[in-house]
């Protein structure tokens, strides 16, 4: 591909998507196999995780040797992204470097927020950046999976929502999103660390969202999209269950189970497990 048309300037393939809303959902055509872009949010202070980011910022932190975000480009490039967009608060120089040396066949934009924009604030900040795209990815630069994206992906093109969220069961839901969804994995409430949770199925991280996402964004910053704009799209987001490795590293708690618990990518030949839920 050429460098223009990985920039966005000029990729025919871009030109086929349409996105219009139709009910609660989006009806579009995108003859994509896989989303090309992808949003790795990665710019929070880490102050669970001190005194590490003390030294490095959370994104570098080794998980059995290897820095987490080594772990989400190759996890990227397995699920056929070709450029990502990682916004950065502290020790930025740091990460330029280590991009720098791994980016290899991934066009990596850096987003330097001096003041932090919130999770969805960096979304609407960058909505340039993914015009035109029917779908793309958002993803939590803190959460170590070993999931494979592109099923999720197929299942988002099967629904057509305004988003398809992963979740996963966890032991304290109050530290989380909550989500309670129908018998269709239709989303009809979403909660940002409960008092009292009402289930333990929270979102990971993870989500393909579309532009009626970005649409929905406050412009007051900062915005977060767990308290200011999930909540917001319930009845209009499907929940993808995802059963793999699936942890949060941003307590040294779970950084620290990172080290013993993680079994590295799974070989390229395996099936992954994520249960892709559908009705008839």
């Amino acid at each position: 591909m050429s460098a223009a048309a990985r920039a966005g300037r000029f990729c025919p393939h871009r030109l086929s998507a349409k996105l219009k809303v139709v009910g609660s959902f989006c009806d579009y055509q995108d003859n994509e196999d896989h989303l090309v872009k992808a949003f790795l949010l990665a710019a929070g202070h880490g102050t669970r995780l001190r005194p590490l980011t003390d030294r490095f910022p959370k994104c570098l932190v080794p998980i059995c040797g290897v820095p987490i975000l080594e772990i989400w480009l190759e996890v990227c490039r397995r699920a056929g992204i070709e450029e990502i967009l990682i916004n950065l608060h502290n020790h930025v120089d740091l990460v330029r470097a280590a991009i720098e040396h791994k980016k290899a066949d991934l066009e990596i934009r850096v987003s330097e927020e001096p003041t932090l924009l919130g999770s969805a604030g960096t979304l609407l900040a960058n909505r340039e950046w993914v015009a035109g795209e029917s779908s793309f990815w958002v993803l939590y630069g803190d959460v170590l999976t070993t999931t494979d994206l592109a099923k999720m992906v197929e299942f988002h093109r099967r629904r057509r929502p305004v988003a398809t969220i992963g979740l996963y069961q966890v032991k304290d839901p109050t530290r989380c999103g909550v989500v309670g969804f129908d018998d269709n994995f239709v989303v009809r409430e979403f909660e940002e660390k409960p008092i009292r949770p009402r289930t333990n199925w929270a979102f990971t991280g993870l989500m393909v969202a579309t532009s009626e996402l970005l649409n929905n964004i406050p412009s007051h910053l900062p915005v977060d999209l767990g308290f200011d704009v999930l909540p917001q799209l319930a009845g209009r987001m499907v929940a993808y269950l995802i059963t793999d490795y699936m942890l949060d590293i941003g307590t040294i708690e779970n950084y620290q189970a990172a080290q013993n618990s993680w079994p590295g990518l799974p070989r390229l030949e395996q099936r992954s497990s994520s249960r892709s839920f559908e009705t008839s």
